[in-house]
């Protein structure tokens, strides 16, 4: 089962969030994240949150239309993401698409992007769109496939100390078994030489950022490759 969750940032195409969306997915509202679902015309299954970004008006709305609400006090201990989130896994999501969690607040941002790496959600694949680009989080012995066109951006970001293993193809500069620290620049701004490219990590967490301004399939730009053996 795949959800997808509407946060309260920056919404940056509604054209490409239809494009995104399947018909069986279940839409979640992080709070204020309703307003970009509602700008695409729909309404989610379930808002979840605070609701200090909800008027009493769009609070009438969601009840008059039979939306489920999980209201959480303002003192709380989790962002209305965070909460979005476990909620969708607690439902059985095996995939989650995030949108609205860039922009804004810098704090915010970068909690969202980090939320993405916790150890608990590590079966759970993670896909964060944001305007031309997709984020996807990679764990230990994650291998995929990007699919793309010549020339677009490829960027890893280490999320963990060490990243060990870094091997890609497909890339105008490869790398083989190279390692990554945390902080570092040196696997930033890489660009696919053809239409797909490997992208194989050993052990530690990265993000994996593909920017493109012509993307028609957007939904389907990742594939997931069988890890490879302890021997490659």
């Amino acid at each position: 089962m795949r959800a997808v969750i509407f946060a309260n940032g920056a919404f940056s195409s509604s054209e490409q969030a239809r494009r995104a969306l399947r018909l069986d997915d279940v839409l979640i509202a992080a709070d204020g994240g309703v307003h970009n679902c509602r700008t695409l015309g729909l309404w989610p299954s379930v808002v979840i949150g605070d609701l200090d970004s909800l008027s009493n008006s769009d609070q009438e709305a969601l009840v008059a239309h039979g939306i489920q609400i999980i209201a959480y006090p303002r003192d709380k201990d989790q962002t209305d993401l965070e909460l979005a989130l476990n909620y969708a896994i607690q439902i059985g999501a095996e995939e989650i698409v995030l949108f609205g969690m860039i922009g804004g607040r810098l704090d915010q941002t970068l909690a969202n992007l980090l939320l993405l790496s916790r150890e608990e959600w590590g079966r759970i694949r993670l896909l964060a769109i944001d305007g031309p680009d997709i984020i996807y989080l990679l764990r230990d012995s994650d291998r995929i496939l990007v699919q793309g066109k010549r020339g677009d951006i490829i960027s890893l970001v280490p999320l963990s100390p060490k990243v060990t293993g870094v091997t890609t193809h497909g890339l105008r500069w490869p790398l083989k078994r190279a390692s990554l620290q945390f902080g570092s620049t040196l696997s930033l701004s890489n660009e696919l030489a053809g239409a797909t490219a490997e992208v194989q990590i050993r052990h530690g967490k990265v993000l994996l950022i593909h920017r493109t301004n012509d993307d028609p399939k957007i939904g389907s730009r990742f594939s997931t490759l069988k890890s490879q053996s302890s021997k490659e």
